[in-house]
């Protein structure tokens, strides 16, 4: 049977492609995002949602536009796309900008919020399905920033991301979730400092695939054994 797996994020998500300017920009091709990568590699037994928008937080509000808090929106995803056997999520870098002032377990919080909500969504609207699994990935830390907006927009952010690895395996291990940092296998390469290059989406795509396979071998072998 088809797994279906919901991809919940930012632009990492979304594909924005870097551009020394900062913005405007353009979208990697769906091939050539991780996400895509991702299921290139996995195969036609697996269905890949998306669900990315750039500048999204995990849960709070940003005050330059109402419709990036995450966890206001990913209710209303889970219900849509449902049944869902795993939701995915990769956020935390933009809460990590300066005028939201949040600390990286602060930041946890809110990916802990989005997790509950996944594991309490079964039942969508007028269904009756399990809640799917979840991964939380913990994007790889911000580089130098070269264009002073992105400078004063992610003031002391670069030391944030860099903890919120730690944070975020902690909050999995606590909500007993599945976990990925994704700067073990990446760095934030984009000339930016923010954002992917097509070789970064590859290898990330690539080593979720890995980690999402083994979720799958795992949930197999305890359902055969308490069969």
């Amino acid at each position: 049977m088809t797994k279906r797996i919901l991809c919940f994020g930012d632009s990492l998500t979304w594909g924005w492609v870097a551009v020394p300017e900062g913005a405007p920009t353009t979208r990697f091709p769906y091939a050539e995002r991780w996400t895509g990568a991702m299921a290139a590699k996995l195969g036609p037994d697996y269905e890949i949602i998306e669900e990315g928008l750039s500048a999204r937080t995990t849960a709070v509000d940003d005050p330059t536009d109402p419709r990036l808090n995450g966890s206001s929106y990913l209710p209303s995803a889970l219900a849509s796309h449902l049944p869902l056997d795993l939701v995915i999520i990769m956020l935390g870098t933009n809460d990590t900008k300066s005028y939201l002032r949040r600390t990286p377990y602060e930041i946890a919080v809110g990916m802990s919020k989005l997790v509950g909500q996944v594991l309490t969504s079964g039942g969508g609207v007028g269904t009756l399905y399990p809640a799917p699994r979840v991964l939380i990935v913990a994007p790889p830390p911000l580089a130098r920033l070269p264009d002073p907006w992105f400078q004063g927009m992610f003031e002391g952010g670069r030391e944030k991301t860099v903890e919120l690895a730690n944070q975020y395996r902690a909050l999995a291990a606590f909500m007993k979730v599945d976990f990925f940092d994704a700067g073990s296998v990446i760095s934030t390469d984009g000339v930016d400092g923010i954002h992917f290059t097509a070789r970064n989406n590859a290898d990330l795509g690539s080593a979720l695939a890995e980690k999402v396979a083994e979720i799958f071998a795992v949930t197999s072998n305890c359902e055969r054994l308490t069969a």
